[in-house]
């Protein structure tokens, strides 16, 4: 389940929008303008946002630029009526993820927005990812190449492990599927033959994990019948 943010002044389309991304299973926050939407940002995590540019008070472009300076990484999908090329462009040049004019089926919507959350679980579109540990020790995980380090301590991983904490990393906090691991580990070669994906491989790799960070005062929690949990052991 992804949390989104629905930025629309448009009381019914804003509307139609929150029921059917609801009833698809995400759990949805809206926004009428760009200065709610910019509060919003501020004061809660979100997985994705849904943009509308023609909005009062703050313009969504204003909100987008702003997004990009404070959250480079978070998925944005552009919904407007402006549909000339220039337009699409310069949106995303802005840094939108995605651009889809109005009117639009909510079919296409869904697929584009499905599209766009899945590409931002992967490893590969980030960069460096940060998590503070006990005491003065970050855990941080280089998202292009197989490395992570606890403090100034090397880590060693194998490709999937370090697939899988990058997964868990830029989601901390939140519940990551069993088949959010699959999805990410097909971007990833094998390693070795009969080290495959069935029902009991990714346990093993969470086990790996839990031991290589068993001193770094994070935990990798089992949600029953959801997935795994990156969070604090202070919690």
């Amino acid at each position: 389940m992804s949390h989104l943010l629905i930025v629309e002044d448009d009381d019914l389309l804003r509307d139609a929008l929150c029921a059917q991304l609801t009833q698809a299973g995400h759990m949805v926050t809206p926004a009428s303008d760009g200065e709610s939407a910019q509060s919003l940002l501020v004061s809660s995590r979100f997985d994705g946002v849904l943009l509308d540019l023609g909005l009062p008070k703050v313009s969504g472009m204003e909100v987008l630029c702003w997004l990009r300076k404070r959250l480079p990484a978070l998925p944005v999908l552009i919904l407007t009526a402006r549909d000339g090329v220039d337009d699409r462009v310069q949106g995303l040049n802005a840094g939108a993820d995605d651009y889809l004019t109005k009117p639009f089926s909510m079919a296409e919507l869904q697929a584009r927005l499905g599209a766009m959350l899945r590409r931002a679980r992967l490893p590969a579109f980030g960069g460096s990812l940060e998590l503070a540990t006990e005491g003065t020790r970050r855990l941080r995980v280089d998202a292009k190449v197989p490395q992570a380090w606890l403090g100034d301590e090397s880590l060693e991983l194998t490709q999937r492990e370090w697939a899988l904490l990058s997964l868990l990393v830029s989601h901390a906090g939140q519940v990551i599927s069993r088949e959010d691991v699959l999805l990410a580990w097909q971007c990833e070669p094998g390693e070795g033959t009969g080290a495959g994906v069935g029902s009991n491989a990714l346990e093993v790799y969470i086990h790996r994990l839990r031991r290589k960070l068993a001193d770094s005062g994070l935990t990798i929690r089992n949600v029953r019948g959801l997935g795994y949990m990156l969070e604090s052991t202070a919690l």
